[in-house]
């Protein structure tokens, strides 16, 4: 089992940028394919980017790529999301996930965390 936390998140004026952060404990991190997601007041929860357990392989979902950019670092049990020309539309509160292997679909996720709140102001 792995535990995780989120943290980054705020306020920015559209245009701007965060990066994100998730810390990872419990069992050995980089055992883990990792993902962020997010999920706007009345909406569904939607996948953000994934990375492979190496962090070699990256994915995005169209509406961020080139903006986003998901890295982790193996040695501080870290994945992180730096985003970049923020719009407004990218509101939501962010959760990292975890599981064994590749996947980008939401339900197929075991291990979340508590979710950090992201406000794009326009």
């Amino acid at each position: 089992q792995v535990q995780l936390v989120e943290s980054g998140g705020g306020l920015v004026q559209a245009g701007g940028s965060l990066r994100l952060s998730c810390a990872a404990s419990g069992r050995t991190f980089s055992g883990y394919f990792m993902g962020w997601f997010r999920q706007a007041p009345g909406e569904e929860r939607e996948f953000v980017a994934a990375i492979s357990r190496s962090g070699g392989i990256t994915y995005y979902a169209d509406s961020v790529k080139g903006r986003f950019t998901i890295s982790r670092d193996n040695a501080k049990n870290t994945v992180y999301l730096q985003m970049s020309s923020l719009q407004p539309e990218d509101t939501a509160v962010y959760y990292c996930a975890a599981r064994f292997s590749t996947s980008i679909r939401v339900t197929e996720y075991d291990y979340w965390g508590q979710g950090t709140q992201v406000t794009v102001s326009s």
